[in-house]
């Protein structure tokens, strides 16, 4: 499970807009958009959510629930061990190593 917030954290981390996640992701921006408007966990059609979960995690975001292990032990986000995100596919296939 995730949050608007965690949503808009890790979309910060990787230094990418609503668009580029949503052509990563292979959803549309409105259902970024309905995901970061969310107040609390982020609700919608799982297959949606899976994907952007999933187009996170293979870009290098790892992220953290409740009471999992983390400094102050609540939610967030980190990028996994190795320090750096990884080039991800822009939305015409390009490959994007900003980072």
């Amino acid at each position: 499970m995730m949050t608007g917030t965690q949503l808009r954290a890790a979309r910060a981390l990787l230094s990418i807009d609503q668009r580029t996640l949503a052509g990563m992701a292979g959803v549309s921006v409105p259902t970024i958009q309905r995901m970061e408007a969310s107040g609390g966990i982020v609700r919608g059609v799982v297959e949606s959510l899976m994907r952007v979960v999933a187009a996170l995690d293979r870009a290098g975001v790892e992220l953290i629930g409740d009471g999992a292990p983390s400094g102050a032990g609540g939610r967030g986000v980190r990028l996994k061990a190795g320090g750096r995100p990884r080039p991800f596919l822009q939305a015409g296939g390009d490959v994007d190593d900003r980072a």
